[in-house]
């Protein structure tokens, strides 16, 4: 029988745990990919009451999440996760990408503390690992709405970051990747195989797709099904869920009976029309909402996770077998911009406290709320 989703063992109040109570030294830096049927959690920390990252790093564990997605890579963070067993996705914030892609040397700097600093720290020999890491270069840098204003830093840094991987040796290891919003792609009809990348940066995508393919690194996309419901009052509302649409779309004999199967085979479609047919794809976010809007809230909010949860493991109609993906996100955070929305602070699983909003089953070995 599933759990519910927990808060951390032994404590009272997360807000009074000691900074201090660190797990013991052993980071493991994102790696994954043999854990595929894993779900992951996107942690950000934009919160005027932050919990520890120790008490992050419980909430996790005892929930059976073995692998999050940071938005930064901050020391104390990194060394919370020290012997955690839990992979570790560390970014490069877009505030950083012009820095880097304009000197090799800073981005070896970058690297050697963000990186090489916490492989060598923990005496691990990093080629009995099985596994690949990644360090995530820029947050939906190319998004429409940004107005061009990463367009020409993107790719150099993106560059710049996998090279000095590559002289600290780390290289065959651990890959770059670039979260990016599913607006760098679009179909001219509901159907998922007329799909293609943005005109405007359809040269730009190619570049990263090539660049990410020769390094043998994922694309990694954020899929919000919210996202389509709350921009069109005459969207579906059961599309965005996974228990069934009245009305499924046919594409060539493929059945879409929900939007986010239909926007990441529009992806595949893009990646197989420019000759990238066979890239992994990791799915950086997808979440739900919990309050902020008429469309967000806990009743919603489990629908979609729970229904998420259950579907992730057999696939979409273009790649049957487990998606890869991070929730969005573990816990809310107060202190987000609300400019795309007032429900952008309320997309955890958690409320600011740790404790859970409703319950959520995360897989055989636990649950999560």
């Amino acid at each position: 029988m599933a759990e519910c989703l927990r808060t951390p063992r032994n404590i009272f109040s997360p807000f009074f745990l000691n900074e201090s109570q660190q797990p013991p030294k052993g980071l493991v830096l994102f790696y994954m990919v043999n854990n595929v049927h894993s779900i992951g959690a996107n942690w950000g920390n934009q919160a005027t009451h932050p919990l520890p990252p120790s008490t992050v790093v419980r909430l996790l564990r005892d929930n059976g999440i073995q692998k999050v997605k940071l938005f930064d890579a901050e020391a104390r963070v990194l060394n919370a996760f020290s012997g955690s067993g839990i992979e570790v996705m560390v970014g490069i914030p877009n505030d950083m990408l012009a820095t880097l892609a304009n000197s090799v040397s800073a981005a070896e700097r970058w690297v050697e503390r963000n990186v090489s600093a916490h492989v060598s720290s923990n005496s691990v020999d990093i080629s009995v690992f099985p596994f690949t890491r990644y360090v995530a270069v820029g947050n939906e840098p190319l998004l429409s709405t940004y107005n061009g204003t990463f367009l020409s830093t993107t790719v150099p840094a993106l560059q710049n970051i996998q090279a000095a991987l590559i002289k600290a040796g780390l290289g065959n290891r651990i890959k770059v990747t670039v979260p990016l919003n599913a607006d760098v792609y679009q179909s001219s009809t509901p159907q998922p195989s007329t799909g293609d990348f943005r005109p405007d940066i359809h040269d730009l995508m190619l570049q990263i797709v090539s660049f990410l393919s020769q390094n043998g690194a994922p694309f990694t996309v954020n899929i919000y099904p919210f996202i389509s419901l709350y921009n069109d009052p005459n969207f579906p509302v059961d599309y965005a869920f996974f228990d069934g649409f009245s009305s499924p779309i046919d594409d060539n004999g493929r059945t879409y009976t929900n939007v986010f199967d239909a926007n990441y085979d529009t992806l595949v479609w893009a990646l197989q029309k420019n000759g990238f047919g066979n890239m992994t794809i990791i799915v950086g976010e997808v979440g739900w909402p919990t309050d902020g809007d008429r469309n967000a809230n806990v009743g919603y909010a489990q629908r979609f996770n729970q229904g998420f949860m259950s579907h992730m493991n057999r696939g979409t109609p273009m790649r049957q077998g487990p998606v890869d993906a991070y929730l969005f996100s573990l816990i809310d955070e107060d202190a987000k911009s609300i400019q795309p929305g007032n429900f952008e602070r309320h997309w955890g699983i958690f409320y600011y406290d740790g404790t859970p909003k409703y319950n959520l089953s995360l897989g055989s070995n636990s649950v999560a709320v």
